[in-house]
């Protein structure tokens, strides 16, 4: 039975032991190694470099001492981790793109933001800066404990004094076991703010607090695009921020460049410039011709030519987006609270901080009080030896030794042994008149501040008094203004946002092939002209549609079955001038025998508008805009339609207006719209033209008095006619003549409400395109049969009439357009 007490062997668990072993293991990493201390906002390794270099007297008024002085030093006394560790750690606290507030004045090389290491610590030499100072103040006072080092022989601080609130202030990462801390900087100004807001006021939350305190403050500046991500970390301890490169466009020489002055922070310039230069290699990014560095002492500068066909605003989103000119700061405000891990919200912050501020400011008073007390105490015995000189001055000669000296002061006078002591260690000197009175001042000094200190023990209030005031006096000594600029917006980067704002000619074909292409990829050319070619299609298709957009406009496509789909003009491919295009059903859900035929660019739902339907068989429908805000993929009912009818023409409106209808056989009515009332988005509508047997609508405009009637037919004819000419009937009658259609010109294929300041582009069913002038097209009477516009082979016929912006650049090279005739059309008959 003896022999088994005295066994230091036991039986357990051996998955037991692993994770009670596991979990001090990463407790004592937790605690002691990784995570900052909510107090003083402070690793241990930064804690011991501040302290030791304390303790070699570096402070700022003293000379710069070798870093590997104080390398050795902190690794021999307080953390025997390796020196690198503590060697990289100091650097970061004198990099003043690391830290908003270095805490240590580095001399030598230090690194740079390009991501190039330190100098050896044999080269670089190292002191305390002066907010370092703040940090250590009072430390001598006993104002925190004080614990055995690694090895007992040394005593190290537990805690800073921290006069500032340095977990902000500064920030902090680091990872733990199973868990991280990533803490953002902050501006010292606005964080004392706070702190001095909720001292005043203890029942302001987290969210009262961005009054003061608006956002992470970043040593490389920059910005932080919306406060969303800002208040989820203040209020929760969780969240994260989206930081951007400051850069900003400059013209050079009739091109464009950008130029970044600030980055996003932890961001390595040197990276960065390798990363666009990539881009550019695998042309993910287009139109940057040429990538300098040229940051030196006075700034950063980063210089991006670029070519001068390129939007600079839409390169730079790209920059955005593709490299680290945009990133995304995660905060997790994790610290140890009372040697435990906590995740604490802004609030609880600045809370714990004002605690540890109290405990400091009462161990300092008391230790002030305990020092002034001690020589109160020790002049109070002064005071009684001068009143009594000559009978202190007989007892001491009388004495034989110093114990027997203070002995007898003791007795006779009542005095302590400490008091008994300075007696005897009073100086002659001290006997004087004058330094009696020095004696009786300083006493009478000491009692007042005995007093001021007892009065800070017994009042909470004052001492969070001299918490303020030591706040003002730092914020006065080392407040500055914010470096980084919150935006208003916290929009990610659309993709809309990396497309060009641009004139775009959106193209369709019968069998539902549709593309994008610049509005300059066609030449203007004289009446009469060939063309180029438009677009390859197969024996069996051609071109049905041709419209004008933006890139970054709403089309709503509405088909011959009365439904509407929706899509931004940049989700439409951008292919070569003689591509096919893409088939529509793979960008919209159409159904098999569903055809396009109307295209309507919306910049924004208005509810003051209306979309003005015009049916094969002539009926008509108004309906508000705001009714087709919102489109499912699988699209919407537009207008309800009769089982032979189709529709063929929707208009954007303001209600107000009036509308003019051509049919294929040369009628035409004008009214006004205000005779269509306003229905709903599923209504059938109302008759808008009473149509001939045989007859059909073609075609549906906006009225402008201002502007003309383009008529063009299947044949290649075509006039324009004062619409003076076209007079107002009421809706739903036969209409009036609009052109004499013969074989010769064949039926109408267009009818537009057209002006001189654009160009006509025509689109036949064979593929050809050409652009001309409009005014070049005559101006005709209204029952004409009009001019020749473009020469059609037999076989080929007009598809598809749009209006273009005028491409002033090319009218003066008309002449000398590609394929171009003389101008030399037939007559009117």
């Amino acid at each position: 039975m003896a022999e088994e007490q005295r066994s230091p062997l036991r039986d357990r668990d051996i998955g037991v032991e692993m994770r009670e072993s596991f979990m001090d293991y990463a407790m004592s990493i937790i605690v002691s190694r990784a995570l900052p201390d909510v107090r003083d906002g402070l690793k241990p390794v930064l804690r011991r470099i501040l302290y030791g270099m304390s303790e070699l007297g570096m402070s700022p008024d003293k000379p710069f001492k070798k870093s590997a002085r104080i390398v050795g030093d902190v690794m021999g006394k307080y953390h025997p981790h390796g020196d690198s560790s503590i060697y990289q750690t100091m650097v970061r606290m004198a990099q003043d793109f690391s830290l908003r507030y270095m805490l240590v004045e580095g001399h030598g090389n230090f690194g740079s933001i390009d991501g190039d290491m330190a100098a050896a610590m044999r080269y670089t030499e190292s002191r305390l800066s002066k907010i370092a100072m703040e940090m250590l103040r009072d430390i001598n006072k006993e104002t925190v404990d004080f614990v055995p080092n690694y090895d007992g022989e040394e005593q190290e601080p537990d805690v800073l004094p921290s006069r500032f609130p340095n977990l902000l202030v500064n920030g902090t990462t680091g990872i733990a076991v199973g868990m991280a801390t990533n803490i953002p900087p902050h501006n010292l100004t606005e964080v004392i703010n706070g702190t001095q807001a909720l001292i005043k006021n203890p029942e302001l939350t987290a969210l009262d607090l961005m009054e003061y305190i608006t956002g992470p403050d970043f040593p490389t500046a920059g910005f932080i695009l919306g406060r969303q991500g800002i208040r989820q970390a203040y209020s929760t301890g969780r969240g994260s921020v989206t930081m951007r490169a400051r850069a900003e466009i400059e013209e050079n020489g009739g091109k464009a460049r950008i130029i970044v002055h600030e980055l996003p922070y932890q961001v390595v310039k040197a990276r960065l410039v390798e990363k666009i230069a990539e881009l550019v290699r695998d042309k993910r990014i287009e139109g940057i011709t040429d990538l300098r560095d040229e940051s030196d002492r006075n700034g950063m500068r980063i210089v991006i030519e670029l070519r001068r066909d390129v939007n600079p605003s839409v390169v730079l989103n790209n920059l955005y987006k593709q490299t680290a000119m945009q990133s995304t700061f995660g905060i997790n405000m994790l610290a140890i609270v009372n040697k435990e891990p906590k995740v604490l919200n802004l609030r609880d912050v600045l809370h714990y901080y004002i605690q540890h501020q109290i405990e400091v400011i009462r161990r300092r008073t008391e230790y002030d009080l305990k020092k002034a007390q001690a020589r109160a105490h020790i002049l109070e015995g002064l005071r009684i030896a001068l009143d009594h000189l000559d009978e202190v001055i007989a007892l001491i000669r009388a004495s034989q030794t110093t114990e027997q000296a203070r002995e007898g002061l003791m007795t006779r006078f009542g005095l302590s042994h400490d008091q008994a002591q300075a007696i005897l260690e009073m100086r002659l000197q001290r006997l004087t008149g004058l330094e009696r009175e020095k004696i009786e001042q300083e006493y009478q000094e000491l009692m007042v501040k005995i007093a001021e200190y007892q009065a800070i023990l017994a009042d909470e209030g004052l001492v969070l008094e001299i918490i303020h005031d030591e706040l003002e006096e730092i914020k006065q000594r080392f407040g500055d203004d914010r470096r980084t600029e919150i935006t208003t917006s916290d929009e990610e980067i659309l993709d809309e946002d990396l497309i060009p704002r641009e004139d775009v000619i959106i193209s369709m074909t019968h069998s539902g092939y549709v593309k994008r292409l610049p509005v300059t990829t066609y030449r203007s050319q004289r009446r009469g002209g060939r063309g180029v070619v438009g677009m390859d299609t197969k024996d069996d298709d051609f071109i049905e549609r041709l419209f004008v957009s933006n890139t970054h406009q709403f089309l709503l496509f509405f088909t011959n079955k009365g439904r509407v789909f929706r899509l931004k003009a940049y989700e439409i491919p951008d292919l070569s001038r003689t591509a096919r295009g893409t088939p529509i059903i793979n960008l919209i859900q159409i159904e098999q025998g569903e055809t396009i035929n109307a295209v309507i660019p919306v910049e924004s739902f208005e509810p003051n508008q209306y979309l003005f339907f015009a049916t094969k068989c002539g009926i008509v429908k108004k309906t508000p805009l705001d009714d087709y805000a919102n489109i499912r993929k699988v699209g919407l009912i537009a207008i309800l339609l009769r089982e032979d009818d189709d529709l063929i023409g929707v208009k954007l409106t303001d209600g107000s207006r009036e509308v003019v209808m051509g049919t294929a056989q040369g009628m035409s009515i004008r009214f006004s719209e205000e005779d269509v009332r306003s229905m709903g988005r599923s209504s059938t509508g109302v008759k808008g033209i009473q149509l001939d047997e045989g007859d059909e609508v073609i075609d549906m405009d906006i009225v402008d008095p201002e502007q003309t009637v383009l008529i063009v037919t299947s044949k290649g004819y075509g006039k324009r006619t004062h619409l003076s000419e076209y007079r107002t009937q009421t809706r739903g009658g036969k209409g009036i003549k609009t052109l004499n259609v013969t074989d010769k010109n064949g039926a109408i294929v267009s009818l537009k409400v057209v002006q001189d300041e654009e160009d006509l582009m025509i689109m036949t069913s064979g593929g050809t395109l050409i652009r001309m002038s409009m005014s070049t097209i005559n101006t005709m009477g209204r029952i004409t049969q009009g001019v020749k516009l473009i020469n059609i082979k037999d076989e080929d016929s007009v598809a598809t009439v749009a209006r273009a912006p005028r491409n002033e650049d090319e009218d003066e090279d008309a002449e000398e357009a590609e394929g171009a005739f003389a101008d030399g059309a037939e007559d009117a008959e």
